[in-house]
């Protein structure tokens, strides 16, 4: 992988979760940073969907670096109005799937390929980049879907996005798909994948080892349904795993999901790879004195919380061990003897098994009820 560039759509498609509404002053916060961290392309949202959407996406697009895009249906109302924000890339798209054409849109495949090219065309016309999304790609009829990417190729399209709008396609799949997209155009590929079978991320990536110049992403992958490729899983990916430079800021990674899920009202999973509060988080004994050693042991190594602006966290419960015990005491002030420290780490496991939460509080009362000292002054000095 040569490179690998980010589209974020998380003012747009991630806007789109349900229940989720960004204030003017929330898509100017996040826009901010994304501009700051290095995002190559800003989506920051559907222009003609209301005076204040026009006027967040006009002001984004005149206070950031970042590519600006405004998203616009085939229609002539939505390209205007994303012409007059003044972005820098207007992204239209219309359905190419059979089943969206006739019961969503209540027309025929030529009518869709005429207001493709209708569109691509105006857009082109001004000097402005075009993006043209053949929407529910990986459910189109594979002949029509290069019927219509030949059409606005010749209209001179900029960039063709292929989206898995209902995250219906697997790595292998999409790879085939985007290669022969590739065949059929001469315009730059961009790939936005979303989260239905939990595929998002992987799609993303194999559309980019099939020679895709883009993937669209969103920050802690919130969107329609089950979301969007994930922003943070991307990058790092790109990062760690290909060993590929994608000129984003990572360190600031963990600073800008905390803002999108306080704003988006969508809390992140412990569990979600890169910013969830277990990322870096160890519990098991085994787990707990390896990474003591070694944070390789039991972390990919590739990837360090640091890169993404995070801190490994060692957390006492049920399944903590004398090492993980042992460290936090010392952090504490405390002096254990090795009697000391299986004695509080049995209280740690009993009062963990209960599932109630160990805080640092309850160690220093264990230890305290074991008979542990503190440290004195020139102990302290030596640790």
């Amino acid at each position: 992988m040569e490179s690998a560039r980010v589209f974020d759509t998380t003012l747009r498609d991630g806007e789109q979760s349900p229940g989720t509404s960004f204030s003017y002053d929330d898509k100017r916060q996040i826009a901010s940073i994304l501009d700051e961290m290095g995002t190559h392309v800003i989506e920051a949202g559907f222009p003609v969907n209301s005076d204040a959407e026009f006027e967040a996406v006009r002001d984004i697009a005149s206070s950031t670096q970042a590519t600006t895009c405004g998203l616009a249906r085939v229609v002539d109302a939505d390209i205007e109005a994303a012409l007059d924000s003044g972005v820098e890339m207007v992204h239209t798209f219309v359905s190419t799937s059979d089943v969206q054409i006739e019961d969503s849109m209540h027309t025929t495949r030529d009518e869709v390929v005429q207001r493709a090219v209708d569109a691509v065309e105006r857009v082109t016309e001004t000097g402005t980049t075009c993006m043209f999304s053949p929407m529910d790609a990986t459910r189109t009829d594979e002949q029509f879907l290069i019927d219509v990417i030949e059409a606005v190729t010749e209209a001179g399209v900029d960039w063709i996005n292929i989206p898995d709008t209902t995250g219906v396609a697997t790595p292998t799949r999409f790879k085939a798909m985007i290669k022969k997209v590739a065949a059929h155009t001469d315009a730059r590929i961009d790939v936005h994948a979303h989260d239905d079978f939990g595929l998002a991320t992987a799609n993303a990536l194999a559309g980019i080892e099939a020679g895709a110049d883009q993937a669209q992403v969103s920050v802690n992958s919130i969107g329609e349904r089950a979301g969007n490729a994930a922003y943070e899983e991307f990058v790092m990916a790109v990062e760690s795993l290909y060993q590929t430079d994608t000129g984003i800021d990572t360190t600031r990674i963990t600073e800008l999901s905390e803002i999108v899920e306080e704003k988006s009202g969508m809390g992140t999973p412990g569990n979600k790879p890169i910013v969830g509060d277990n990322a870096f988080s160890h519990e098991s004994g085994i787990h707990a004195a390896g990474v003591i050693e070694n944070s390789d042991t039991f972390e990919p190594g590739v990837m360090t919380p640091e890169m993404v602006g995070a801190k490994r966290r060692l957390v006492m419960g049920k399944h903590t061990g004398t090492h993980s015990v042992r460290e936090r005491l010392h952090e504490r002030g405390f002096d254990p003897t090795d009697e000391q420290v299986k004695a509080v780490t049995r209280r740690v496991k009993d009062y963990g098994a209960e599932k109630r939460r160990v805080t640092v509080d309850d160690l220093e009362r264990f230890a305290k009820e074991a008979g542990v000292e503190r440290q004195t002054e020139e102990e302290e000095v030596r640790v």
